[in-house]
C-alpha cells in the first residue's frame, strides 16, 4: 500500500514510486515530518517522532521540533501555519494529534494512482478548534499534495489572522540553494538561484493576483545539483492570489518551508461551524537533477491538474488579431484576417479588445460587455459563420474583473469597485477592479459570460486580468470581514469559472494578467492555459518560456509567432527563428497576415502543418534542456515522445563569433540500443552515440536556428 500506519512507532509511511514521506506523533502528541527523501526498504529504516533534542534554556526542544502543522503559541517562535484570535482576544493555540483515516475509495481518490490520508488534530488549550489535514500522493510523479481544513467546532467566532497549507521540512546540515522564478512585464519567468543563509527568504505577492514579480514556486538543492544528477525538492503552491513562501533556515541547519496565503492585510471570520479550507500545496523530491523535477511535474499537471474537458486534447493553433488591428476591430479586417488565417492552417481566430461597449482606446468600456454596433453593425453572428466556414473554432478576448471610469456600467455602479468610502481611487491603465467578494458583481460577471457563450458560438475564450488592487476596501462588509476580500476574489474567479465550464465543456479558457501575471497551478486547475508573456520577441521567449517550462508543462504555455521587427525591442528575426521559438508551446500566430509578403505566407503555412505533426510530442512529451539560453550562445531544447519512438531538437544561435559555426549537442532521454534516423543525414545512429558522442548542429551567423527530427527505427 502507498500508505501505511505503523502502530508500534506511530508513524505514517506515504511512499510514491521512489520516495517517503514519513509522519509521527512524539510522546506529548505533537505531530511531526520524520523523513522525506528516497525511499527506504524497511519500515525500522525510519525513527519515531520524538522531542527530546535541544540546546539550551534559550533554544528549547519544542523549538526543535518539525510540527506539520505549527500553530503560533507557546514556545514556537518559528513561521507559523496558523495564527488566531478567539473571542476572549485570548492569541495561542496548541494542535496535539487527535485521529487519522487512511482514504481508499472517496469522491476526493477517484484515481488508482492516488491515495489520501487525514490527520485531525485539535486545541488543548480548551479552545474548539479543530485542523484536519490532507496528504494525497501521487505515486507514479513522487509528489504529494497538502493542504488543511479549519473547523469552528466552538460557539463563537474565531478570527485566522494567518492560515498556511502546511510546511515542508528538508534534512538538516545542507548547504542548501534556492531556486525560485522573478519577473516584471514583458519578462516574466526569469530563472534564479540563491544560497540561503539563516534568517527567512519570503517569495510573496501582496497585488491580489500571483504577480509576474514572483511564481509561486520553487526547488531546493544542495548547491551541486544539475540538469541530471543530484537531489532536488520542489514545489508550488496552487493559489491565484496573495500568496507567500517563507524558506526559513535555523541557526542549527533546519530549513523548513512555509507556504500558502499572504497573511498581509488579512483575516477571516470563522464563524461557529464553519470551516476554512487552504490552497493545496504541491511538492515532490528527485534524485535527477532539475530537469527530472521539471519532467514529473509536468507530468503530474498533464494527468491530475489541467481540466478534465480539455487535457487530453491537442492544444490548436491560435490566431489573434491583437497585433494586427489593436482596438481598430470590426467586422471587415477581422474578415480579411481570418481568410488569411485559414489559408495558413491556422485552426482557431481570436479576436482581442475593442469589439464591446465604447472601447475605442483603454480609456472607456471595460464593463459594458455588448457588442459595439459601429464595428460590428450585425453583432458578431455573421463574422463567427464566416471563421466556421473557413474551418475554424472562434474565439474572443475579455476582461471581466476590470471596469473603466468611463463606463456605463460604472456610472450606474460605482460601488463596485474596491474603495475605501471618502477617498480617492487610484486608477491603474484607467481601470478600477470590480469587488468580486460582492454576490452581485460575481453575478454579473458570470450573467454577461453565460450570455456571451450561450448567444454565440464561441469555443476559446482569453481571459485576461490587466491591473492589480489598490484601495482595498468593501464599504458594505461588516468590520470583521473587510480583509477576506483578497480570498474572496480569488474563489470568486474560481466559481465563475467552473460553472461556466460545466454549463460550456466546449469552450478552452486561457488565462492571462497583462502577460504572465496570473500563472499558478489553482487557476491551471480551471483554465486550460496560460498567456506567459505579453512579449512575443522571439529571441526573449527563449529565456521566459525555459523559466516557465521549469515549473509548468508546455501544452499550457501559449507562444506566437509576431512581426518583425517586434513591437517591444524592435528587433528583426527571421520567420523560421520566430516559428521555431513559438513551436515550443502551444503554438500561435499574432502578427499582422495583411502585411506578410506571399512567401511569408508560405513558410508559415509549412511551418503549421509540420507543428501539426509534432505537437503530441512538444505538448505532451518529455522535455530535456540541453544548453540554457541564459548561459550559452546557443540555446537547445529536446523533446521525447513518451513512447521514444521520436524526439524534437531545438537549437538557437544568438551570433556566429571567430568562425565557429557548429555546435555538438548531447541528447537525452533515447534508448541507448535503438537506431534513429536523424533527419537529413544518412544512415542510422544509436541512441547511446547521439546521448554520449552528440549532434552536430551547423548554426552560423545571427540569430539562426534548427528544429531537427530524429526518428527511432529499430535495434540493434
Amino acid at each position: 500500500m502507498s500508505i501505511s500506519y505503523c502502530k508500534e512507532k506511530k508513524l505514517w509511511i506515504l511512499e510514491t514510486k521512489n520516495t517517503s514521506y514519513v509522519i509521527g506523533v512524539d510522546e506529548e502528541n505533537n505531530l511531526q515530518n520524520v523523513y522525506w527523501g528516497s525511499k527506504l526498504p524497511y519500515i525500522g529504516d525510519y525513527s519515531p517522532a520524538d522531542i527530546s533534542k535541544g540546546h539550551s534554556s534559550f533554544d528549547f526542544r519544542e523549538g526543535f521540533a518539525n510540527l506539520e502543522f505549527p500553530a503560533w503559541g507557546g514556545l514556537l517562535y518559528s513561521e507559523p501555519c496558523l495564527k488566531a484570535t478567539f473571542s476572549d482576544n485570548v492569541r495561542n493555540l496548541s494542535l496535539k494529534y487527535d485521529d487519522y483515516e487512511i482514504v481508499r475509495n472517496s469522491e476526493n481518490v477517484s484515481d488508482e494512482s492516488m491515495s489520501e490520508l487525514r490527520i485531525d488534530l485539535k486545541d488543548s488549550l480548551s479552545y474548539r478548534l479543530r485542523v484536519r489535514l490532507y496528504f494525497r500522493i501521487y505515486e507514479e510523479f513522487d509528489i504529494i499534495e497538502k493542504y488543511a481544513e479549519v473547523i469552528n467546532e466552538g460557539e463563537q467566532p474565531v478570527t485566522l489572522e494567518s492560515i498556511q497549507s502546511g510546511a515542508w521540512y528538508l534534512p538538516e546540515g545542507m548547504d542548501y540553494r534556492l531556486t525560485h522564478l522573478i519577473g516584471r512585464w514583458s519578462g516574466e519567468t526569469q530563472l534564479r538561484q540563491t544560497f540561503l543563509t539563516e534568517g527567512k527568504k519570503v517569495m510573496e505577492s501582496r497585488r491580489g493576483t500571483t504577480s509576474p514579480h514572483a511564481n509561486p514556486w520553487f526547488a531546493i538543492d544542495n548547491g551541486k545539483a544539475d540538469e541530471d544528477y543530484g537531489s532536488v525538492w520542489f514545489g508550488a503552491l496552487a493559489w491565484s492570489g496573495n500568496w507567500k513562501m517563507v524558506f526559513e533556515l535555523s541557526s542549527f541547519g533546519q530549513l523548513k518551508i512555509t507556504g500558502g496565503i499572504n497573511d498581509f492585510d488579512f483575516s477571516w471570520h470563522l464563524k461557529p461551524n464553519c470551516t476554512f479550507t487552504t490552497p493545496v500545496f504541491t511538492a515532490g523530491y528527485t534524485e535527477n537533477g532539475f530537469g527530472s523535477a521539471s519532467r514529473l511535474m509536468h507530468s503530474y499537471q498533464l494527468k491530475h491538474i489541467l481540466p478534465k474537458e480539455h487535457a487530453s486534447e491537442f492544444r490548436k493553433v491560435i490566431y489573434n488579431s491583437w497585433e494586427a488591428t489593436y482596438f481598430n476591430v470590426n467586422a471587415e479586417n477581422q474578415r480579411s484576417l481570418a481568410e488569411k488565417a485559414a489559408s495558413i492552417g491556422v485552426e482557431v481566430f481570436v479576436i482581442d479588445d475593442g469589439w464591446f461597449g465604447e472601447r475605442n482606446s483603454d480609456r472607456a468600456g471595460l464593463g459594458d460587455w455588448f457588442v459595439n454596433r459601429n464595428k460590428f453593425p450585425d453583432g458578431l453572428a455573421p463574422l463567427i459563420k464566416t471563421v466556421n466556414e473557413l474551418g475554424m473554432d472562434f474565439g474572443i478576448w475579455v476582461e471581466p474583473e476590470m471596469v473603466n471610469p468611463d463606463s456605463k456600467l460604472y456610472r450606474e455602479h460605482p460601488d463596485w469597485v474596491y474603495h475605501f468610502p471618502g477617498l480617492p481611487r487610484t486608477e491603474a491603465r484607467n481601470q478600477l477592479v470590480l469587488n468580486l467578494a460582492r454576490d452581485d458583481v460575481k453575478q454579473y460577471i458570470y450573467n454577461f459570460m453565460d450570455k456571451l457563450l450561450g448567444e454565440n458560438n464561441i469555443k476559446f475564450i482569453k481571459w485576461d486580468m490587466n491591473r492589480h488592487f489598490t484601495e482595498p476596501g468593501w464599504p458594505e462588509a461588516a468590520a470583521e470581514e473587510q480583509k477576506e476580500i483578497w480570498v474572496r476574489h480569488t474563489l470568486s474567479i474560481y466559481e465563475i469559472v467552473e460553472r461556466l465550464k460545466a454549463k460550456y465543456p466546449s469552450v478552452v479558457f486561457e488565462s492571462c494578467s497583462g502577460g504572465g501575471g496570473r500563472v499558478d497551478l489553482g487557476i491551471l486547475r480551471r483554465m486550460d492555459e496560460f498567456w506567459p508573456s505579453d512579449n512575443t520577441d522571439a529571441f526573449d521567449r527563449l529565456k521566459i518560456q525555459e523559466g516557465f517550462a521549469y515549473a509548468y508543462l508546455p501544452k499550457a504555455m501559449v507562444a506566437w509567432v509576431t512581426d518583425s521587427p517586434n513591437w517591444l525591442n524592435g528587433r528583426k528575426l527571421p520567420l523560421t527563428y520566430r516559428f521555431h521559438s513559438a513551436m515550443m508551446g502551444t503554438l500561435g500566430i499574432g502578427g499582422n497576415l495583411n502585411h506578410w509578403s506571399e512567401e511569408e505566407l508560405k513558410t508559415a503555412k509549412e511551418m503549421i502543418s509540420l507543428y501539426k505533426e509534432i505537437r503530441p510530442i512538444v505538448q505532451e512529451g518529455n522535455l530535456y534542456r540541453l544548453l540554457s539560453p541564459r548561459t550559452n550562445e546557443v540555446a537547445a531544447v529536446e523533446y521525447t515522445a513518451k513512447d521514444g519512438s521520436e524526439a524534437l531538437v531545438f537549437a538557437f544561435l544568438h551570433s556566429s563569433q571567430f568562425g565557429v559555426g557548429s555546435k555538438t549537442l548531447y541528447l537525452k532521454g533515447l534508448e541507448s540500443k535503438a537506431l534513429y534516423k536523424v533527419e537529413g543525414s544518412d544512415g542510422l545512429t544509436s541512441g547511446a552515440a547521439l546521448m554520449k558522442k552528440g549532434l552536430e548542429v551547423n548554426l552560423k551567423g545571427d540569430f539562426d536556428s534548427k528544429l531537427i527530427r530524429i526518428k527511432k527505427v529499430d535495434y540493434i
